[in-house]
């Protein structure tokens, strides 16, 4: 809590309060009227937080929590933090440090209230109330997608973006976060986490891969992408539609010789389907970075990937200039999935996508 919140008892009183309420108002999830506009323009000249919390008070359908009610000294978290042996138990380490014992009271006030306002969605502002309701941190990785919360409370749907004290310090992440918030209205509608329908063919042996192929093949645009290690292609994906995809692999740890097939001639037919997919004009195709996946066909591999109609990473720079491009944010954006490249683990190969 902020020094202005702590003054009247109340969230997002301040200046971090004002820019919050008009990135909701961007992203669609209140619409602020001309008395609220009134409201904060008197703000700025008389000082007084109460008229911010006055035009929080009109729009109830969005209620304020904060994981603590206090506002620590400096605003600095890591006067809450002690050694490990005095921590909170069962809750990770903060980014500030150990959040001692003495504070479990906060987190039992914040479940009550959740338990009480029963919301189909939660808003994690930053890294405290991530922290405090998915027993995680590192807003930058979770942040535009959705899970359920596992720590304070369970089961509640939270949606996590930047805190707006870090918008109002950093501008260039206000975009990224209104678009986080536009995501708001639609999954407050709903309190599961709801992850798109994808069938995808794994561990293919070639007849998988010639039937795909024949099958699965349309008119529209072929999703592709590679995956690499030194100046080898591990394995290569093909998705036709957002709802079928086929992962090809070339490499196998786990087996003899490395390959994922089980000799060099079932090999050489499989990069052979490839090969004539890849080279066909007819098939428009997309990729993620193209130019680094079609540079990269051609020297590994010597395939002439033909008919490269869209790039995902250049579409958004031309809408987004200002915006990260990698895939894993363009998926936070764009789609509902989860943070996977968060949840991968175990990093066997290497793509640059941005």
């Amino acid at each position: 809590m902020g020094q202005n919140e702590e003054k009247i008892g109340a969230g997002f009183v301040g200046a971090s309060g004002i820019e919050l309420l008009r990135m909701l108002d961007e992203a669609g999830v209140i619409q602020l009227t001309v008395v609220d506009t009134d409201y904060l323009r008197r703000f700025w000249s008389e000082n007084d937080p109460r008229l911010i919390d006055m035009v929080w008070r009109l729009h109830p359908e969005v209620h304020r929590l904060n994981v603590f009610n206090f506002h620590p000294q400096g605003n600095d978290m890591k006067h809450l933090c002690g050694d490990k042996k005095e921590a909170l138990r069962g809750y990770p380490k903060h980014t500030a440090g150990w959040i001692r014992m003495e504070f479990a009271g906060n987190l039992h006030r914040l479940a009550d209230d959740l338990n009480r306002l029963n919301p189909n969605l939660v808003i994690a502002l930053g890294n405290t109330p991530l922290w405090a309701l998915c027993g995680t941190t590192g807003i930058s990785a979770i942040r535009g997608t959705t899970r359920l919360s596992s720590h304070t409370v369970a089961d509640f749907k939270v949606l996590a973006t930047y805190h707006p004290a870090a918008v109002l310090r950093q501008w260039e992440l206000r975009p990224v976060t209104v678009a986080d918030l536009m995501k708001a209205p639609a999954e407050a509608q709903y309190p599961e986490v709801r992850r798109p329908k994808r069938e995808i063919w794994i561990e293919p042996e070639i007849a998988d891969i010639e039937r795909f192929f024949h099958n699965e093949l349309r008119s529209g645009p072929l999703s592709i992408d590679i995956e690499t290690t030194g100046t080898a292609i591990t394995c290569i994906g093909f998705a036709p539609s957002s709802g079928i995809a086929i992962v090809i692999p070339f490499y196998d740890g786990r087996r003899k010789g490395k390959s994922y097939w089980p000799d060099k001639s079932t090999e050489r037919q499989a990069w052979r389907l490839v090969k004539d997919v890849l080279e066909d004009g007819t098939i428009p195709k997309l990729f993620q970075n193209a130019l680094f996946d079609v540079a990269f066909l051609y020297r590994s591999m010597g395939i002439k990937v033909r008919n490269v109609a869209e790039d995902t990473m250049l579409l958004h720079h031309a809408l987004q200039p200002e915006m990260l491009k990698g895939l894993g944010f363009l998926g936070s954006l764009y789609t509902d999935e989860g943070a996977w490249k968060r949840e991968h683990r175990h990093q066997t190969t290497i793509k640059k996508d941005n």
